[in-house]
């Protein structure tokens, strides 16, 4: 298993990170991937034991895990673990998601699925909300948070994201959902609490918040209407 932490100048908490999914999974390789950060957040990753992929740019969550992906494909890798390099996510909801990979592909850890007290208010979850009914109409099933980067996805998953990873703001993860679900890859949900971010802050503020509303509808449109390969024909393909 492989614990792909996306990272861009997380070097006061990436190390905290690391060294907890180390000692709750001790036989987990952690990957975390440097988004072309200005700070020492590789050096204080590999200090922690990890595995460090170096960007010579920031190109987002999205191409980060994209990377990711693509590693864990080349090395054999037969599940992967998304994990944020900020703290929120914990890291002992790992054997969760791990455990509901025996019937699906992907698994998202949902934060408004009765776990914990991880809320978000204003424009940010109405756009949340809007974008789980539509996931959920795609998916045929209840889906309350299609935001989440908590995942974990099977081999099928690593094939598929490895060429088709979307880099588009949104694109990590609504777009990476529906195109698992447009592919026919199976995806379901387990409750999980997330936890403050362990150093700075969150980028919201109420404009900010605002575009995130517009723009989440544009990428759920965007995400429904592009063509991607079907069935058999997107998880066959190989990176090189």
């Amino acid at each position: 298993m492989l614990v792909v932490v996306p990272a861009w100048n997380e070097r006061e908490s990436v190390a905290a990170v690391t060294a907890e999914v180390f000692e709750l999974l001790p036989s987990a390789d952690v990957l975390v991937v440097d988004d072309g950060s200005t700070d020492d957040t590789s050096e204080v990753a590999e200090r922690a034991g990890a595995r460090v992929c170096r960007l010579p740019f920031n190109l987002g969550v999205g191409g980060a895990m994209r990377a990711g992906y693509r590693y864990a494909l080349r090395e054999g890798y037969d599940v992967v673990v998304q994990v944020d390099a900020d703290g929120q996510h914990d890291a002992s909801y790992i054997p969760l998601l791990l455990a509901a990979l025996d019937s699906v592909d992907v698994v998202v850890g949902a934060r408004f699925a009765g776990e914990g007290s991880y809320d978000a208010a204003g424009p940010r979850r109405w756009a949340m909300r809007l974008l789980a009914a539509g996931l959920s109409l795609v998916a045929r099933q209840p889906l309350s948070d299609v935001t989440s980067g908590f995942r974990a996805v099977n081999r099928r998953g690593i094939r598929l994201f490895a060429t088709h990873y979307p880099s588009e703001y949104l694109g990590d993860t609504v777009e990476s959902l529906v195109i698992a679900l447009r592919t026919g890859c199976r995806v379901a949900q387990v409750p999980v609490s997330m936890r403050p971010r362990s150093t700075g802050q969150a980028s919201q503020n109420t404009v900010r918040a605002s575009l995130y509303l517009s723009r989440a509808v544009v990428a759920l449109a965007l995400a429904l209407v592009r063509r991607w390969p079907t069935g058999h024909m997107a998880v066959a393909q190989e990176v090189t």
